[in-house]
């Protein structure tokens, strides 16, 4: 009896494993099945990180979180080696342990140790598989330990790869939207001429942009995890600029960059929904309103006179309002889950850009601090 129930154990461990793996790291969809064994670790391990993380002083708390993400592949990449070694050596057990070993003692354990052996492709010899049914096993697991070598050795360049493209444009909008990025400081810097032609290209831009975080993260969704270079940059807090600039342009700006401000808009909202439902965190509306009307008309005023003018009208805060609506209840969520901050609308001071601050200026070692400290992104852009 506890042979039969051993191969039983062994056969759907072992489909389990090779089904998540292959739902991972190959199929290039979101998987909506409830229960995985991928989204089973990831919550059970990423909750307890994040509730260590949270009492970290700010500056060690993104480097501590930052450890997370790529920690976390190598961890679930062990989970399911043991798991395939542990269900091929129930598998050994339930075909009777038709072994041999220098000392002459069979059982689960020498059955675990010949499926470790296998797994990893040592080939050591001193456990030697004595009947037909136990060498298939032993030739399966080969196959399979060196299939899983070879999956796992494509699979992490796809990952960095994939992090690496999503945060060149993260580090390029330091300089044009500022640390955090906000959206009026994106509008603001872009108001040369008088025009918002600027921002209509990169908007362009972030279009693709969104477009590829969403069909990345979606079948890849612990690169949701990695953090960025700077604790005052992420992926969320760039998309919520990019989301909150579209809004303003919709509801207040008239012509071509209004038209290019919905296209981008749709995609990233479209990646917001569907990001949020990885983690299945429900929307939620936020304590505090990040855009009160008193910080909505010192927006207002510092873009008019800028050369920016937005519509002041009970319309237009309707419309603002509606678009708002579309997307913050999602974001609030995912920034609580992630521990993520989203960015205001606006800078509530002057502060350096990422690109101006090094640890060497800000110890005082450098010549040109003072120099940087009076840049004017005017003279620049």
């Amino acid at each position: 009896m506890m042979t039969v129930l051993a191969g039983i154990a062994g056969a759907v461990l072992l489909a389990a494993i090779l089904r998540d793996a292959f739902e991972t790291i190959v199929l290039p969809r979101r998987v909506t099945r409830q229960f995985r064994l991928t989204r089973f670790f990831y919550r059970n391990t990423w909750v307890p990180w994040r509730a260590l993380g949270g009492r970290c002083p700010r500056r060690q708390r993104e480097m501590f979180l930052s450890y997370f993400g790529p920690l976390s592949i190598i961890l679930l990449l062990g989970v399911w080696a043991v798991a395939l070694i542990a269900a091929f050596g129930l598998l050994q057990y339930a075909a009777g342990s038709r072994v041999s070993s220098p000392d002459g003692h069979v059982g689960f354990w020498t059955d675990l140790y010949l499926s470790g052996t296998s797994f990893f492709t040592i080939g050591l010899g001193d456990v030697v598989p004595q009947t037909p049914w136990a060498r298939v096993l032993v030739v399966a697991e080969g196959g399979v330990g060196f299939g899983f070598l070879a999956v796992v050795i494509g699979y992490l360049p796809v990952i960095y790869q994939a992090f690496s493209r999503r945060e060149v444009a993260i580090s390029l909008l330091d300089a044009r939207a500022g640390s955090p990025p906000t959206a009026g400081e994106l509008l603001l810097r872009h108001s040369r001429n008088h025009d918002l032609e600027a921002v209509q290209e990169l908007l362009a831009d972030w279009e693709r942009w969104s477009a590829e975080l969403m069909e990345s993260h979606l079948s890849y969704g612990q690169l949701c995890y990695f953090r960025s270079q700077h604790s005052n940059q992420s992926w969320l807090a760039a998309l919520t600029a990019v989301l909150d600039t579209c809004a303003l342009l919709i509801a207040g700006v008239e012509g071509a960059c209004q038209e290019q401000a919905k296209l981008t808009f749709a995609i990233a909202r479209h990646a917001v929904v569907d990001l949020s439902q990885i983690f299945s965190v429900r929307p939620g509306v936020p304590e505090n309103d990040r855009l009160p009307a008193a910080e909505l008309a010192r927006l207002r005023t510092t873009l008019a006179a800028a050369g920016v003018r937005l519509h002041d009208t009970p319309e237009a805060d309707h419309r603002l309002a509606e678009l708002r609506r579309l997307y913050e209840p999602y974001l609030y969520p995912l920034g609580q889950f992630l521990l993520m901050e989203l960015p205001p609308w606006m800078p509530t001071g002057k502060l350096a850009d990422n690109w101006q601050t090094t640890a060497w200026s800000r110890n005082g070692g450098l010549p040109e601090a003072q120099g940087l400290a009076e840049f004017d992104h005017k003279d620049h852009f």
